[in-house]
């Protein structure tokens, strides 16, 4: 990962600023498992796998910095999640996840589950370098922990047992988008205070978006009826107007007045 520009130069700085400047003590939390108390496999951690553990901490800092504020601004308490660094296989709630899932949230854990492996594959394979851009998939999966906690998560899983697979695609489209929604909110808040983007951050995470898009994964293939995630552009667009708005409330994607004002459409 290439720490330079954007996010990477001031990791060092946000570390010291968010985890009490002892860097050391915040990597030995990491293992070749997980972070925070997750099984380790014991095996020593890589140089590479140091400054991705370093890189996602910061981030997860910020994103609790924000939603701790904004939580308690709307009279809530903010939860924080529990997040995993994973290689290969980790079991969760749901059985036991591999490398190919790449990074996910489950509910049931209240837990983020990352992949490092993902961000090398994003900027690889999917054309979306960048810290920003990987600061975005963060911030996304981070955006699930808050559905989940103010109950947007629980509805749409609830729908799976009475609704079509075409609708409950929907619903989970919608999901997502408020998602990617509230990784906008975040940076919004970021920039707001830390003034940390550069030229060219923004697009490193509209690129990201782009690249996980249900039409760009498909090629343009897949039915608009199969999407769960959203098209390129929705993603794009929610992204976009959580970062202009930094208002939780706006971002309401299940109130169709505010889904059909913002979403541009799958195509």
């Amino acid at each position: 990962m290439a720490m330079k520009g954007g996010v990477g130069a001031i990791v060092i700085a946000l570390i010291a600023a968010f985890m009490g400047g002892d860097v050391g003590k915040l990597l030995n939390q990491f293992t070749s498992g997980g972070l925070g108390g997750a099984t380790s496999s014991g095996r020593p951690l890589t140089a590479e796998e140091k400054k991705v553990g370093a890189f996602i901490s910061v981030v997860v800092a910020d994103t609790e910095e924000v939603w701790q504020k904004l939580f308690s601004h709307a009279g809530r308490r903010y939860e924080e999640p529990k997040v995993v660094l994973y290689r290969d296989k980790v079991k969760w709630a749901g059985g036991t996840a591999d490398k190919g899932m790449g990074p996910f949230y489950s509910p049931t854990d209240k837990t983020v589950f990352l992949d490092p492996t993902f961000f090398e594959e994003l900027a690889r394979k999917l054309g979306a370098p960048g810290d920003f851009a990987q600061a975005y998939v963060i911030a996304h999966e981070i955006g699930h922990h808050v559905q989940n906690l103010l109950g947007a998560s629980g509805r749409v899983h609830a729908a799976r047992r009475r609704v079509s697979k075409i609708a409950y695609n929907r619903l989970s489209v919608r999901l997502e988008l408020q998602a990617d929604f509230l990784a906008g909110v975040w940076a919004h808040h970021m920039q707001k205070k830390h003034r940390f983007l550069e030229e060219g951050d923004i697009e490193e995470a509209l690129r990201a978006a782009t690249a996980v898009g249900d039409d760009t994964l498909s090629r343009g293939r897949a039915a608009i009826e199969s999407f769960t995630h959203g098209s390129a552009r929705q993603r794009v667009a929610w992204f976009r107007h959580g970062f202009r708005t930094g208002r939780l409330e706006a971002g309401d994607t299940f109130d169709d007045k505010v889904f059909r004002r913002v979403d541009p459409g799958p195509r």
